[in-house]
């Protein structure tokens, strides 16, 4: 049974393990498909610290094997997403009987291992029932498109106004969706064409090249204003300077995605424009509200080019990832046979 062990930078080993549940409030669940992620290509790249040795694998969905008898609403047969945060258990809103409240919140492949193997053992509310209604394909995006809700809620907008996303790789394109589901104009902007095309496909009036042309093009779409947000995709390749140069005083830059480029900002463009700074990367508490959303057909997924593996060597596909300079929409899923 495959279980793939980060071991150090850069060595990822296969070491088949079994495990059981040894709780009535367990399950094990078999990994069917597993979706390689910006996050993984960091962890095994040494970009994130970690203490060695830890299972890598952020996005995941299974079948419930075996549920324990104090396994409310799971049950074995059950098609399940495997939550990729998990609260703490040791900061004071923990303590406290407040776990989504959680200020330390733990990640998968860096806190606690991941979901890189066949079998999984752990608590029934750290798994997700999904309706039939949702795919396999769409729950790996569950955690992506829970980010971008997190960031709308983080930017808390009216509808009309316009945020510039910077960056229309496989995050950027389904932020940018999320905030058009919420009626928030979204600006697309970046440098690989196939990334504009697609997020043209999925319904992104407003998508432009990162050129000499960037600045026309935005006049354009903001009637000569200057964006009312601005998130910057840390995948992007494009400078991070711009996301403070497209915005208006007093707005909001957003800093989202995992990446191993260090980009710089200008605390004069911050100052100088009284720009607000944030962080985000997790959507801890949000699957709930992203199922809802899948089932209401709130994101399109389906104009994604899909690369579905059944044989692979995942320590060479992060190193081929790795060595790619150009990030695509792509999604590489490992389908995992018994």
């Amino acid at each position: 049974m495959d279980n793939w062990i980060l071991k150090g930078v850069k060595n990822l080993v296969n070491e088949p393990a079994s495990v059981n549940i040894t709780s009535p409030t367990q399950v094990k669940v078999k990994v069917t498909h597993l979706m390689l992620t910006n996050f993984d290509e960091v962890l095994y790249n040494g970009g994130i610290e970690v203490s060695y040795p830890k299972i890598p694998g952020r996005a995941a969905v299974g079948i419930v094997m075996e549920a324990g008898e104090s396994c409310y609403g799971i049950e074995k047969g059950t098609r399940v997403y495997l939550e990729p945060t998990r609260a703490c258990k040791d900061c004071l809103p923990c303590k406290s009987g407040k776990p989504k409240e959680c200020i330390t919140v733990q990640s998968a492949g860096k806190d606690y291992d991941g979901f890189m193997r066949d079998f999984v053992v752990c608590e029934y509310n750290e798994v997700a029932p999904l309706p039939d209604s949702v795919t396999d394909f769409q729950a790996l995006c569950i955690e992506t498109i829970g980010i971008a809700e997190n960031i709308y809620d983080k930017l808390n907008l009216s509808a009309g106004q316009r945020v510039a996303i910077i960056g229309a790789d496989f995050s950027g394109n389904i932020i940018a969706q999320v905030l058009q589901y919420h009626k928030v104009i979204p600006i697309i902007i970046d440098n690989n064409a196939a990334n504009l095309e697609t997020a043209k496909r999925c319904g992104i009036y407003y998508a432009f090249a990162g050129d000499d042309d960037l600045e026309n093009n935005l006049n354009s779409a903001t009637s000569g204003n200057l964006c009312d947000a601005a998130v910057y995709c840390a995948t992007s390749r494009l400078p991070l300077s711009l996301a403070t140069r497209i915005v208006g005083n007093g707005k909001t830059v957003v800093i989202s995605c995992q990446s191993e480029i260090s980009a710089t900002l200008s605390a004069r463009d911050v100052l100088n424009k009284n720009l607000q700074v944030l962080g985000v990367s997790l959507a801890y508490d949000y699957t709930a509200a992203v199922i809802n959303m899948l089932v209401h057909n709130a994101v399109d997924v389906d104009h994604f080019a899909k690369e579905i593996l059944t044989e692979y060597n995942p320590a060479a596909l992060l190193a081929e990832r790795s060595a790619t300079s150009v990030r695509t929409g792509k999604m590489t899923i490992l389908k995992m046979v018994i």
